[in-house]
C-alpha cells in the first residue's frame, strides 16, 4: 500500500480529486486559493482560471459576522478541523447554504488548507452521500433536525441589511400516534411522506422544512412583514383538513402549529425554536388543529403542561405509589339504595400535589401512556378489595373508564380479562365507560372487542351521552347498555327549561332501544325530583355521595 502511495504521480493525486463527487478547494496558508475540482466548478459556477489566486473571501456572502469566522479559525486551531453549515455566494450571486468541512493536509512538503463541501440547499440524485453524513431524514428526504438546527443557527447569525424578518414554525400531526396502532407502521410511514408533501407544498420556495423526530416537523419561514405570518399558518393547519389517502385509503389528522418571529421574540437560534415549540404546545392546549403565535402568557400554560406531562412519564415508570383510586358510588332514583360505584384514578405528585385528572388523563392519552395508566387503575382497584374484602352482593357494579384508542391496543385483553374475573369473584359485575365521541369513530373491529366483552358478562356504557353525534340507527347497532347523560343537561334541569325536554327525549331513546340510563352529576335536591318525574334509572353526585376512598364507603 505504502509502494502504491508513492507512486502515485501529482497527475493521478489531480485526476482523484477532479473526480471526487463534492466540490473540494485548496487554499494556501497565505489564506490564497491554489486548486479547485470540476464539482466545485459545478457548484460555484467559477471556473478554476477565475478563482485560483484570489482570496476564499470572494464566495463570502456577506451574511455572517465578523465572530462566525473567528470562532471558525479558532476551533481549526484548536481542534484542527472545522465542519458545519454556512451561507456562501455564486458567480451568478444566488445566496446558497453549503456543508462545508476545512481541515490542513500536507502533501510535497507543503502545507494546504482543504475545504470540502456539498450544496444542501436542494437535493440531488445522489442521495448517498446525504444518508452518510446522517443531515437528511430518509424517509421524507427533508432535511433532519441536526442539519435544521444548522439551517436556523446560519440564519438567524445572518447581518439583516434589508430588515427583512423570519419565523419558525413548529408543526406537530395531532393523532398520528393511532395511525401506527391501527393500521401498522408501514402504512404509518406513507401517511408520514404524505404529511411530508402536504406542509411542502403549502410554503414557498425558500423556506426551509426539516423533519425533528417522528411526527414532528419545522421550517424557517422567510417574511417581508410579520402580517404575512398569519397566511402562512392557515395555510398549514387548513393543509391537514382534508383527509390524508395512502392506498386508496383514507386518514384523518390535523396539525397543531406554533410559531415564533425573528428578532421580535429572539435573535437566538435555539431560543426561536424553544418558543415555536412552546407555542406549538399552547396550540395543542386551546384544542389542536390550530395555530398560536409565541406569547408569554400562553407559553406558560404550555410550559406547564410540559412540566406535568414529563413528571406524568416518570411517576408511571417509578411510582405507582403517588397513583390511588376513588370511588363516586350510584343509587337506584326510585329506591335511594347504592347500586354500583365508578372507580376514578387520582395522582398526587410529591412536588406538584393532587393533579386533576381533567389534566393528566389527556397528557396520558397525547403521550400514548394511556396503558401504563388503566394498569395503575386496575392495580389500585385490586389492592383495595383485596385490602377491605368488600363484595358487591352479585348484582353491583364496578365501572371504569377507559379510551377508544385502548380497544386496538392487544394489551387491553390481558390486563382486563384477569381483573374481570377478580371483580366477579367478589360479586361485582364490571363496566366499562367510552366517551360517545370516541365511540362513534370506532372501527368495526373494535366495536366486535366490545361486543365480545358483552357476551362475556361485562356491561358498556357510553359516557357523557348528548355530547357527541350519534345517529339512532348507529346507536342501535352499537354493543352499549347504558347512557351516562352528561352532567351539562343535569345541571340545567328545572320545570320549564329546555334541558327537560333533552333528558326526556334520552331516557325516550333509552326505553326504545332497551338500555339504562344514568345521570352525572346531579347536585341539588331539585334536579333529583326532575329526574324521579321523568322516570330516569340511576343517579351520582354530589348531592348523594362524593368520590370517597373504598374504606369510607358504606358499600352493602
Amino acid at each position: 500500500m505504502e509502494a502504491s502511495m508513492q507512486s502515485l504521480s501529482g497527475q493521478d493525486f489531480k485526476a482523484l480529486v477532479d473526480l471526487h463527487p463534492k466540490a473540494i478547494m485548496l487554499s494556501g496558508l497565505d489564506a490564497t486559493i491554489a486548486y479547485v475540482n470540476r464539482q466545485f466548478e459545478a457548484v460555484t459556477g467559477y471556473q478554476q482560471e477565475e478563482i485560483v489566486g484570489q482570496t476564499p473571501s470572494i464566495l463570502s456572502s456577506g451574511l455572517h459576522s465578523r465572530e462566525f469566522y473567528a470562532d471558525m479559525w479558532r476551533r481549526l486551531e484548536s481542534e484542527g478541523r472545522w465542519e458545519g453549515l454556512i451561507w456562501n455566494r455564486r458567480k451568478n450571486g444566488e445566496t446558497y447554504p453549503q456543508w462545508l468541512t476545512i481541515y490542513p493536509v500536507e502533501y510535497e512538503e507543503g502545507c494546504f488548507y482543504t475545504g470540502v463541501f456539498m450544496d444542501v440547499g436542494e437535493l440531488t440524485a445522489n442521495d448517498e452521500r446525504l444518508a452518510a453524513l446522517a443531515y437528511y431524514d430518509p424517509l421524507t428526504e427533508l432535511p433532519n433536525r441536526t442539519l435544521f438546527q444548522e439551517f436556523l443557527k446560519a440564519r438567524a447569525s445572518r447581518r439583516n441589511y434589508d430588515k427583512t424578518c423570519f419565523a419558525v414554525l413548529y408543526i406537530d400531526l395531532d393523532f398520528f400516534k393511532s395511525v401506527n396502532d391501527l393500521h401498522g407502521h408501514d402504512y404509518g410511514d406513507r401517511v408520514l411522506k404524505e404529511a411530508a408533501a402536504s406542509i411542502q407544498g403549502v410554503l414557498r420556495e425558500g423556506d426551509v422544512v426539516a423533519r425533528l423526530s417522528g411526527d414532528e416537523f419545522a421550517a424557517i419561514i422567510e417574511l417581508q412583514d410579520e402580517s404575512e405570518l398569519e397566511a402562512v399558518c392557515q395555510r398549514t393547519t387548513q393543509a391537514f383538513r382534508a383527509p390524508m389517502v395512502v392506498d386508496y385509503r383514507e386518514y384523518f389528522l390535523s396539525a397543531s402549529v406554533g410559531a415564533a418571529i425573528y428578532p421580535k421574540h429572539s435573535d437566538s437560534a435555539a431560543d426561536l425554536l424553544l418558543k415555536a415549540d412552546r407555542a406549538m404546545y399552547a396550540a395543542k392546549t386551546a384544542g389542536r388543529a390550530c395555530y398560536r403565535v409565541y406569547s408569554a402568557e400562553e407559553s406558560e400554560q404550555g410550559q406547564h403542561q410540559q412540566i406535568l406531562s414529563e413528571a406524568l412519564v416518570a411517576s408511571l415508570k417509578t411510582s405507582p405509589e403517588e397513583f390511588s383510586v376513588v370511588y363516586q358510588p350510584q343509587y337506584d332514583l326510585s329506591s335511594g339504595e347504592m347500586v354500583g360505584m365508578e372507580a376514578l384514578i387520582r395522582w398526587r405528585h410529591p412536588k406538584l400535589g393532587a393533579v386533576s385528572p381533567g389534566e393528566f388523563v389527556p397528557l396520558a392519552e397525547q403521550r400514548g401512556l394511556i396503558h401504563e395508566l388503566t394498569e395503575q387503575l386496575v392495580r389500585c382497584i385490586t389492592a383495595d378489595l383485596d385490602l377491605h374484602g368488600v363484595t358487591g352482593g352479585d348484582s353491583m357494579r364496578l365501572a371504569i373508564n377507559i379510551s377508544a384508542r385502548q380497544i386496538a391496543d392487544g394489551r387491553l385483553e390481558d390486563l382486563l380479562e384477569p381483573f374481570f374475573a377478580r371483580l366477579r369473584q367478589s360479586g361485582w359485575v364490571p363496566e366499562l365507560e367510552i366517551t360517545e365521541t370516541h365511540l362513534m369513530n370506532l372501527s368495526r373491529t373494535c366495536l366486535d372487542k366490545l361486543k365480545d366483552f358483552g357476551h362475556k358478562g361485562v356491561m358498556v356504557a357510553i359516557d357523557d351521552f348528548g355530547t357527541g353525534y350519534s345517529s339512532l340507527a348507529y346507536l342501535h347497532t352499537l354493543p352499549v347498555h347504558v347512557l351516562k347523560i352528561d352532567r351539562q343537561f343535569v345541571q340545567r334541569l328545572g320545570p320549564e327549561r329546555r334541558d327537560s325536554r333533552i333528558v326526556g327525549a334520552i331516557l325516550g331513546i333509552a326505553e326504545a332501544l332497551d338500555l339504562e340510563v344514568v345521570a352525572e352529576g346531579i347536585e341539588t335536591e331539585a334536579q333529583r325530583t326532575r329526574l324521579q318525574e321523568l322516570n330516569c334509572h340511576r343517579g351520582q353526585g354530589y348531592l348523594m355521595a362524593r368520590p370517597l376512598p373504598l374504606a369510607s364507603l358504606e358499600v352493602i
